[in-house]
């Protein structure tokens, strides 16, 4: 059996060396003749084409080994309430006012509260930053290193309307972290976060980039966030957000969460912005801001066509503090403003975030979209006040026509009372005005960039523009341009 098996094996070896020397002898030949094979290898670009785009996934070992010692646990103690806070938990009808009523809770009953946080060295002589929500209000702030050394540290400036803060620590040596530039980041690279969700320090969570210039609600309307998905829960504010060369972006700030918990949204504040926040506070205890007076709003496609922008982009001007110096200089609403000192202004967002950023009394000159053209005005900036400009609302017989809006004219002692300089205010919608979000009570100030004062003058202005009409409206303390498609 044996023999009989080997004989076999080497009769298709024998067979198989025939074919292949066959093979060979025939495409030796083809190439003679000038022929083709017929298994000619793919050209090069269709193998480019079809070259994976992602290759493996990172290794971010090295990163946290080099990072980790840089990035620091913070707990803090808050300052207990005053007695007017704890006796105004009495002062309602509510069960948890009844219990402060019945036990009379004193401010030295209640225990002061603590909290935790994360922070990052910037400097090896001890300066660290964070968020201003882990420190504001701390009657004392612990840090704590990787190496279990502990101190306590000194606040040195707390910024609210960024959310960051500096505070410093007595130690020299330290590890300090290296940063990147923002404006380089794009959708989709990854980032690696470092911090301390619920106390357990050093935790390191991996994502990716999902959006840049994310505008959030509240006082932060001067920070375009970072938006990533990596994991960030209660006690990672304020750690830091890196990029693939270990370079620090952006400080973690905020999540988005319906449970309290991560729920894969969180936002970071630039690393550009915190460093300039964190230089003032630093030389001066306090951080200094430009304005110019006015309140913006987005572009949408329907705005832009009203306006005849074209492409939707820029900051559309709602409202000018008559006593800013954006009204000095000429500006109004209606006006697009497209660029400062040559940078593009592509969202509304980027506008106090530019302005913001210049000293007080800078010289700004500013690309501007009117009457449907492109010109330039020059502004100077003055001190932004922690005051915002003040525009009040009113409360509404004549039709709007296609609009959709009955509207009526305000008398004077009731523009006086709404603090406007509207002379209609609309009293009822029905159709496109309805559709468009208008409501009763709206005081209409303007129509495609355009005053209206009264009632045939807005039946004027509707019937002139196209199918969308950019109204301008005061509602609920502020204005704001409203697209109609008036069809």
């Amino acid at each position: 059996m044996g023999s009989i098996r080997t004989w076999s094996l080497a009769v298709i070896a024998g067979v198989l060396v025939v074919a292949v020397m066959h093979q060979s002898s025939t495409a030796q030949a083809d190439s003679l003749r000038g022929g083709h094979s017929a298994t000619a290898a793919p050209a090069a670009g269709a193998v480019a084409a079809n070259a994976p785009q992602v290759t493996g996934l990172p290794d971010f070992s090295g990163l946290v080994e080099r990072n980790g010692p840089s990035v620091v646990n913070i707990s803090v103690i808050e300052k207990r309430q005053t007695g007017a806070a704890v006796n105004n938990l009495g002062n309602g009808d509510d069960p948890l006012s009844q219990f402060f009523r019945q036990f009379q809770m004193q401010p030295q009953d209640m225990p002061p509260e603590r909290g935790i946080g994360s922070g990052f060295i910037v400097s090896s002589d001890g300066y660290i930053l964070t968020n201003a929500h882990v420190v504001d209000d701390a009657s004392k702030v612990t840090v704590k290193l990787t190496d279990r050394r502990e101190f306590t540290a000194k606040v040195i400036g707390v910024d609210r309307r960024s959310d960051v803060a500096l505070i410093k620590i007595a130690a020299t040596g330290l590890p300090a972290v290296h940063c990147g530039d923002p404006q380089k980041i794009k959708p989709g690279q990854w980032v690696v976060a470092i911090g301390s969700p619920f106390g357990f320090t050093n935790t390191v969570t991996a994502g990716v980039i999902s959006a840049t210039a994310r505008a959030l609600p509240g006082e932060n309307n001067y920070v375009p966030f970072i938006q990533t998905d990596a994991a960030v829960n209660p006690g990672n504010s304020g750690g830091p957000l890196f990029n693939m060369r270990g370079q620090v972006i952006g400080i973690n700030s905020q999540i988005y969460s319906r449970t309290g918990g991560f729920m894969g949204m969180s936002f970071a504040i630039p690393i550009d912005i915190a460093l300039n926040v964190k230089d003032q506070l630093e030389r001066t205890g306090k951080v200094r801001r430009s304005r110019i007076g006015v309140e913006v709003q987005d572009v949408n496609q329907q705005l832009a066509e009203s306006f005849g922008l074209g492409i939707p982009h820029g900051a559309l001007i709602s409202g000018v503090d008559p006593k800013g110096p954006g009204a000095r200089a000429g500006l109004k609403p209606g006006d697009v403003i497209t660029s400062v000192n040559g940078r593009r202004i592509d969202r509304s967002l980027d506008l106090p975030t530019i302005i913001a950023a210049l000293p007080p009394g800078s010289a700004a000159r500013l690309g501007i979209w009117r009457d449907h053209k492109s010109t330039q005005i020059d502004v100077r900036t003055v001190l932004l006040q922690d005051q915002s400009m003040r525009l009040a609302s009113g409360n509404g017989a004549g039709d709007g026509g296609k609009l959709g809006v009955a509207v009526r004219s305000l008398n004077p002692d009731e523009q006086r009372q709404l603090h406007t300089r509207g002379h209609l205010v609309i009293e009822s919608v029905t159709g496109p005005a309805l559709t468009a979000g208008l409501q009763a009570g709206d005081v209409v100030l303007g129509v495609n960039g355009q005053s209206v004062d009264t009632i045939s003058q807005l039946k004027s202005a509707v019937a002139h523009s196209g199918h969308n009409v950019a109204l301008l409206i005061q509602r609920d303390n502020a204005q704001i341009y409203v697209p109609v498609d008036v069809g």
